[in-house]
This record gives structure tokens, C-alpha cells and sequence, in this order.
């Protein structure tokens, strides 16, 4: 039986997940969205052959519902969904932060909820999705939800309990690895380089990186090793790395991250 899958909220992580669908050989008659603008509506029809609805229609109708709106707009979402959502829809929240108590609280006894905490890489299908299930969610809600999610990345099942410490992780990693290329392209150009050479370098560096970390099977300190020759420049480096504190300030700064995680959920709570 055909499915109908619903994004609703469309921005750029709606996008993502509806450009990924498709190349994964979903129907575009199959996809409905929702924008806030009818603009932008407009625009994801004409790019993706998807069919704008509002909200309510997209309730009443689709299979699956995805919730991409910012968390702040989540409250009003739920409310104005609530009364056209069945309890044999499956809701699944891409917002930050918000459990899937909030969701069931607000919808109808029995309505299957699965919590999503993806990343930006998704706009280039190599996002990291971190999955989790509500109260009435079953295994077959998870998988789909994993053959959606996969369609732009890697799929993972946690916990919720776990869902603070993943968004620390890998929801605001991708501007961890920012930061520092950020830093190390200042201290190229302080070495002497251009920027743009500066910032080839360090890109390429860390793609090769990743893919060794990702298909070696190698521990990192394994990896970091075969680089760091006794008497060489990269021993000097790592330990000015440590002198300064940077593997404690990486703790610390995911340990705030999760923090700040447990109290946007905490906000949501009524």
C-alpha cells in the first residue's frame, strides 16, 4: 500500500529530507508539504513535484506527519493539528530538544511518536540521524522512520534517555568541526599561506581524515599515532594542544551542549 509522507515546516532540513526521499526512488505523488509561505510553497512544487497542503490537510491525510518547525513553533503546531490527527498517524519530531511526551500529550491516546535529532550534513545526504521511540511506537514505526532518515545519511537507535547527549554530540558536532577548521585556516595565514590555499588544505585534510576514521576500523589514537613520529612536528603540536587544555574544553563544552539540552526539553513541559 502506498504510503503518504507529510513534512511539515519545509525549511532547509524539510528540503533535504524531500530532495533525499526522491533520489531514493520516492514518488513525489507520494509527498506533501506544508510552508508558511505560499512563496515557498511554490517554489518546492515547482522543484520537486511535491503537493503544498496546510497543515490540516496534511493531518488528515498523509501516513506520516514530519515536524521540521523551529521548537519555539512546536506548541502552536500541535495545537492547531491536534484535533485532525488519528491515532494510527506516526508523528515524528525533528525538533530539538522536545520529547515525545510533549507530542503525546497533545495528541490523540495512542498516536505513535519517534524522535528525530538529525544535522546539517543532511543537505549533503551524509547527516547523522539519531532515532528514538515513544511510548506507542512499535519496531516498524522506527524502521520507518530509519528508511526516511537514511535516505539522507546514517540512522542510529538510542534511548531517548540518551537523545541529550547525542544532540551534544552530533546535532551541534558539524559546528565543532567548523570552529576548528575556522582556527586552523587563521593559523595558515599566520604561517604565511593565502586563504583560499590555507583553507583547501585543511578541507581536504579533514575529508581524508573522516573517511579513514570511517572505513579503517582503527581506533583514533591508533590513527593519530601513524602520524605523530618520535621528535616530529605533530608530537610539538599535540602538545602545545594539551598544555593549553583543548581535550578538557571539548568535555566541558559538550558537557554544556547537553546541558543546554536538558533545559530547552525541560521549557517544553507545561
Amino acid at each position: 500500500m502506498t504510503q503518504k509522507v507529510a513534512v511539515l515546516g519545509t525549511g532547509k532540513i524539510g528540503e533535504a529530507l524531500l530532495s533525499g526521499m526522491i533520489g531514493a526512488g520516492w514518488s513525489p505523488a507520494d509527498l506533501l508539504v506544508t510552508a508558511r509561505r505560499q512563496e515557498r510553497a511554490d517554489e518546492l512544487r515547482t522543484r520537486y513535484g511535491v503537493t503544498p497542503v496546510t497543515n490540516a490537510e496534511a493531518a488528515k491525510t498523509a501516513d506520516t506527519l514530519i515536524l521540521t518547525v523551529k521548537p519555539q513553533d512546536m506548541g502552536t503546531l500541535l495545537d492547531e493539528l491536534a484535533p485532525h490527527v488519528p491515532a494510527d498517524r506516526l508523528v515524528i519530531s525533528g525538533a530539538a530538544g522536545i520529547p515525545t511526551g510533549f507530542f503525546e500529550e497533545r495528541l490523540a491516546t495512542g498516536t505513535p511518536v519517534v524522535r528525530v535529532m538529525t544535522n546539517t550534513p543532511a543537505l549533503v545526504d551524509e547527516a547523522m540521524s539519531v532515532i528514538s521511540a515513544g511510548t506507542h511506537a512499535t519496531a516498524g514505526h522506527l524502521a520507518h522512520a530509519e528508511e526516511i532518515f537514511g535516505a539522507v545519511g546514517k540512522t542510529l537507535r538510542v534511548p531517548e534517555s540518551q537523545q541529550d547527549a547525542c544532540t551534544a554530540l552530533s546535532g551541534s558536532g558539524p559546528a565543532y568541526f567548523f570552529y576548528l577548521v575556522e582556527a586552523m585556516t587563521d593559523a595558515g595565514i599566520l604561517l604565511g599561506l593565502p586563504r583560499d590555499k590555507a583553507h583547501d588544505l585543511i578541507v581536504q585534510s579533514a575529508i581524508g581524515a573522516a573517511k579513514m576514521l570511517r572505513d579503517s576500523g582503527e581506533h583514533p589514537v591508533k590513527l593519530r599515532e601513524n602520524v605523530t613520529s618520535p621528535a616530529g612536528t605533530t608530537i610539538n603540536a599535540i602538545r602545545e594542544l594539551e598544555s593549553h587544555g583543548v581535550r578538557a574544553a571539548l568535555i566541558a563544552a559538550l558537557e554544556a551542549a547537553r546541558d543546554r539540552s536538558r533545559e530547552l526539553a525541560s521549557g517544553t513541559k507545561d
